[in-house]
């Protein structure tokens, strides 16, 4: 029977993964193998840079002793946008990171982005078609009072010749 360490583990929505001060992986948890596609015999004993690309925050964690929390990466290979804690575990020579799935969250933010950015487009264009039109508008107002005033002009030389 599992322990409860191991449930909360198995059952983790984050992915979890710990690997040596060398990066090489140690353990995952399923969260992890699903988000990175690959099943844990394919992850462990592996460089973690093989995974993760970028393994700086890592080795800074291990070299300062300090953990890492809110560091946002995307990978795009996995449709993946993550949002990272990293930590050190000295007395077992380990790092260990905890990596939060933003990925649903992330590509609502960009489709909010896209959306707002199309919004502001089709304003622009409105107001862009709106002052064309009012624009004509001016202008056939502009001909047509010019017209008008010729003939008031002309009508009122003529009732100025009738009564001259």
């Amino acid at each position: 029977m599992k322990s409860l360490w191991e449930l909360l583990w198995d059952y983790d929505p984050n992915g979890l993964v710990v690997m040596t001060p060398q990066m090489i992986i140690q353990v995952v948890n399923p969260a992890f193998c699903r988000m990175f596609r690959a099943e844990p015999q394919d992850l462990i004993g592996r460089n973690a840079a093989e995974v993760l690309e970028d393994v700086s925050h890592f080795q800074q964690v291990w070299q300062s002793g300090q953990a890492m929390v809110g560091i946002e990466r995307e990978y795009p290979q996995y449709d993946l946008y993550v949002r990272k804690v990293i930590f050190p575990v000295r007395e077992e020579g380990v790092v260990a990171g905890i990596m939060v799935d933003l990925t649903h969250e992330w590509k609502q933010r960009s489709e909010m982005q896209n959306l707002r950015r199309e919004t502001i487009l089709k304003v622009h264009a409105v107001v862009d078609k709106q002052m064309s039109v009012a624009q004509k508008i001016a202008g056939l107002l502009g001909e047509t009072t010019a017209e008008t005033k010729v003939s008031l002009l002309k009508l009122l030389e003529l009732v100025e010749k009738e009564q001259g």
